[in-house]
């Protein structure tokens, strides 16, 4: 997200260039988010005084065609399609990332955007608003199938993040709870299980809170228990936190991606969604649950649902070790830092 762009936009909805790209940019006093219409990627979240955003992933090929960006929306799936479905052109991830997005309406801090899925039938229309005086946006996006047909289908949120807010420093913390390596083989891959921040790599233990030169295992899936699900990653050393919460019933399941390039961290995937399968919807169908957690939703001809998030960033004093807890209260946002002695920032 380019801050030469930002500061000639004044705080309300406004179209504009980032990267080259057409986009809708949104600003509140405190912050702004950038959303790129080829393909619906979320691709820049700053504080309006910091020129530092997290949500770099992707973002170095030249031209303007749809691509997933930053933070992007998997729907109608989650990875790969089957072979008789990828041999009539349904891409990796669904075609979410792969179209352009309507612009509806555009008021304030408010904007509307819309994009068809013309293989899946599927409508998603998304409504993201970002707060006045807080640096938080609110997205809440409705998907109605459009065919005379009730279909299973999955959505999941793609956020990640990379260089510079991403290095070998940066901690991830969530309340995910219980995991498994997406690497194990079988019919049952959730065999062995783990617990957030555990992995195994070769039956050795990983800590994924941290990304360094090593990306294995690159995906670990974990079930959210509370009532909500949260997801953070902080860089002390830059003083910036980012984060997510959501509802635990509309999206029970948080996917950690991890990338690695000439032996330094790339892109972090902070996903979450209706799945924690990475596979093809035959063996999702056969599966149907891991730890009691559903790996596929269904939508009935005409049928609609709605799911929404928030997103926030904070700034972070110094030696911050990381989020034990994220809560969402009447007064706002409340992150509670890990270890003894903790400090709290409360978000409003």
């Amino acid at each position: 997200m380019k801050s030469a762009v930002l500061l000639l936009l004044p705080a309300v909805a406004a179209m504009a260039q980032v990267g080259g790209r057409p986009a809708l940019v949104l600003e509140g006093k405190t912050a702004a988010v950038a959303v790129d219409l080829s393909g619906g990627s979320i691709v820049g979240f700053r504080f309006r005084d910091l020129d530092l955003n997290p949500l770099v992933w992707n973002d170095r090929d030249a031209g303007t065609a749809p691509r997933a960006m930053g933070h992007f929306l998997c729907l109608d799936r989650w990875g790969a399609p089957s072979e008789a479905e990828r041999r009539n052109g349904m891409p990796y991830h669904g075609e979410a990332a792969q179209v352009v997005w309507k612009v509806g309406e555009r008021k304030g801090r408010v904007a509307t955007m819309s994009a068809d899925l013309p293989m899946a039938g599927l409508l998603v229309e998304r409504r993201i608003e970002i707060a006045e005086s807080a640096a938080v946006f609110t997205v809440t996006e409705t998907v109605t199938n459009r065919k005379p047909l009730g279909r299973v289908y999955n959505m999941v949120q793609h956020p990640s993040i990379g260089p510079p807010f991403l290095d070998e420093e940066t901690v991830v913390d969530s309340n995910g709870r219980r995991g498994f390596m997406q690497s194990t083989p079988g019919p049952n891959p959730e065999e062995p299980s783990v617990y957030w921040p555990q992995a195994l790599k070769d039956g050795q233990p990983v800590n994924l809170r941290y990304l360094r030169d090593d990306p294995m295992p690159n995906v670990v899936s974990y079930v959210i228990e509370d009532e909500d699900g949260w997801v953070t990653a902080v860089n002390p050393k830059r003083g910036l936190l980012i984060g997510y919460v959501w509802k635990r019933d509309e999206y029970p399941w948080l996917n950690l991606w991890r990338h690695v390039e000439n032996g330094r961290p790339l892109a972090r995937g902070l996903e979450f969604g209706t799945t924690g399968l990475h596979q093809p919807y035959p063996i999702l169908v056969r599966k149907g649950h891991i730890f009691g957690a559903p790996l596929v939703s269904f939508l009935d001809a005409g049928e609609r649902t709605t799911r929404s998030y928030i997103a926030f960033l904070a700034k972070v004093p110094g030696g911050y070790k990381g989020v034990a807890s994220v809560r969402r209260t009447p007064g706002g946002i409340e992150i509670e830092e890990r270890g003894p002695d903790p400090r709290r920032i409360t978000i409003k």
